[in-house]
């Protein structure tokens, strides 16, 4: 999970073949940071592509204080055909990932357990939170 600059703010480490909405519970549990209560003036949204379009995540966003903005099926077709100047639109949590590629290491998993997977992951989290904070110069 990434806020909206793209910085990883929760893990949850599960083999290639596992669908991706059947991890958003774990993903959210693992967040280690205390959000801010959402409020009625302050909402809190989470946009997720079409491969969480299930009522079980809509219903889990809403338990956990978010509001879902999830693109549904089909709904980029028709605005491709629709809207002249339509461009797909790159997800936050797309961007990540090919952040996150770029660590040689990560692109393929060689570690056998999971802690030395999830050190190697977390190093590279630290990594790119430092550099789109700027806070190394």
């Amino acid at each position: 999970m990434t806020d909206a600059a793209g910085i990883p703010l929760g893990l949850a480490v599960a083999g290639a073949n596992r669908v991706d909405f059947k991890m958003a519970a774990e993903t959210l549990e693992s967040i280690p940071i205390d959000r801010p209560r959402p409020t009625p003036t302050c909402p809190q949204g989470l946009c997720l592509d079409k491969g969480y379009d299930y009522a079980e995540i809509i219903l889990l966003l809403i338990v956990h204080g978010f509001t879902p903005h999830v693109r549904t099926r089909g709904e980029e077709i028709v605005d491709k055909h629709t809207l002249p100047d339509y461009h797909p639109r790159r997800w936050v949590v797309e961007r990540t990932h090919s952040w996150i590629n770029r660590f040689r290491r990560l692109l393929i998993r060689w570690e056998k357990k999971t802690a030395n997977y999830k050190a190697l992951l977390h190093l590279a989290f630290a990594c790119i939170t430092f550099q789109k904070t700027a806070l190394l110069g």
